[in-house]
């Protein structure tokens, strides 16, 4: 039997989340119904209090109810949700969470979620959920939200439908079993369809050498994940072949992965291989949302939902500065690997991105700005050649060796 956390706000939607939490009861597990409303009194009793809830972002509820400031009160809750929920966990008091809401009620559910570690079961029902922007809600949990179809406003033959299978989805994900985990050492990766091949013979290598290889599809969530988790300090290695997120961050493609890319690793004294993968591309999506400061640049279309643009040699010299800057912060054995035909799949001789000037502008805002003490190798391959995967895999089990001794 396991006990589940139904958090919400109780005092406009209790109905629904005693619903679910009736549904979660009815297939045997406990329910701590957690209540996360500051605008009334409760229209059913929850197991821990809005008291509480705002206590734990250090604020007073009826101080909070006082001021009458809606967007003051799903900060604090929010705030103090993503605390309480930590704390429960850190105790072994749940052990999966729900919640349904709307704009508010999802601001304050996801928060408590995000708060919470990868693989914990996460369940938010939403108006949202299908809407633009929900990244913003799920971070680089994983938590599941599934849109609520009608809005949360009390019960009806849909929301009914739609609330029992949140809460079924929710005790199954409880009820299933995972492997075990292995305990060999964790080293991350970056990876494009662009790099694919480099990373998969370079993994095969490091998975051979005793390591369990984690790959990150480079798309902006993916970064972020991957900092994320080097940060947790359960990270080995990190062999980030593909930094291609830069290019959308510096440039404005739909990708970037936030300022702080590359900077994990470096502050954590990570043993790190790194290689300019794809920083020749920025991503956008279907033709007609490629803005229109863009036009005449040269462009490939990768999929009819995915349109790459070339970098210039002006966007590269300063990719190239942005790289050094964050691996300049470097604090554990870092190589930084060249390869000097191509970056990409398409970007090698003969490929629609060939461009050896601007790869040589990148090169030379690199090697310039690039700590003399950070070992930097041009090679003369493509970054999907053998040779190019070989080497970034030797280089990051020589890092690893030297940290384990």
């Amino acid at each position: 039997m396991a006990t589940l956390a139904v958090l919400g706000t109780l005092d406009t939607k209790g109905v629904e989340h005693a619903f679910v939490a009736d549904q979660i009861r009815a297939r045997g597990h406990r329910v701590l119904l957690i209540d996360a409303g500051s605008q009334g009194e409760p229209q059913v009793k929850p197991d821990i209090g809005a008291e509480a809830v705002a206590a734990a972002a250090g604020a007073s509820l009826s101080e909070l109810r006082g001021r009458a400031d809606r967007g003051e009160a799903v900060r604090v809750m929010s705030s103090g949700a993503a605390v309480l929920v930590s704390s429960l966990l850190a105790s072994r008091a749940i052990d999966g969470i729900i919640s349904l809401g709307g704009s508010g009620g999802t601001a304050i559910g996801t928060a408590a979620m995000r708060a919470l570690p990868v693989g914990f079961p996460k369940v938010m029902v939403s108006t949202l959920a299908a809407s633009p922007g929900v990244e913003a809600y799920v971070g680089v949990k994983d938590l599941v939200m599934i849109p609520s179809v009608t809005d949360i406003a009390g019960l009806n033959r849909i929301s009914r439908l739609i609330l029992a299978r949140a809460a079924g989805a929710l005790c199954g994900m409880v009820e299933a079993t995972p492997p075990a985990a292995t305990d060999r050492p964790v080293v991350v990766a970056s990876m494009f369809g662009n790099t694919t091949a480099c990373v998969t013979r370079a993994r095969s290598a490091l998975e051979a050498a005793g390591y369990e290889v984690l790959v990150f599809h480079a798309t902006g969530t993916g970064g972020r994940a991957m900092e994320s988790l080097v940060e947790s300090g359960l990270v080995a290695g990190v062999l980030d072949i593909t930094t291609t997120e830069w290019a959308d961050e510096w440039v404005g493609g739909i990708l970037g992965a936030g300022p702080t890319r590359l900077e994990a690793a470096a502050r954590g004294g990570v043993p790190a291989v790194v290689a300019p993968g794809c920083l020749d591309m920025v991503n956008f999506g279907p033709p007609d949302t490629v803005l229109e400061k863009f036009k005449g640049r040269t462009f490939y279309a990768h999929s009819p939902a995915v349109t790459l643009m070339r970098t210039t040699p002006a966007e590269c010299a300063q990719l190239g500065r942005i790289l050094a800057e964050k691996l300049n912060a470097s604090t554990g054995p870092l190589t930084v690997l060249w390869p000097g035909r191509g970056l990409s799949v398409i970007g090698a001789e003969g490929g629609p991105f060939h461009d050896p000037a601007a790869d040589a502008a990148l090169l030379s805002s690199l090697q310039s700005a690039l700590r003399s003490n950070i070992g930097l190798k041009v090679m003369d391959c493509a970054i999907n050649d053998a040779e190019f995967a070989d080497t970034c895999a030797a280089a990051l089990l020589g890092h690893l060796r030297f940290a384990e001794h």
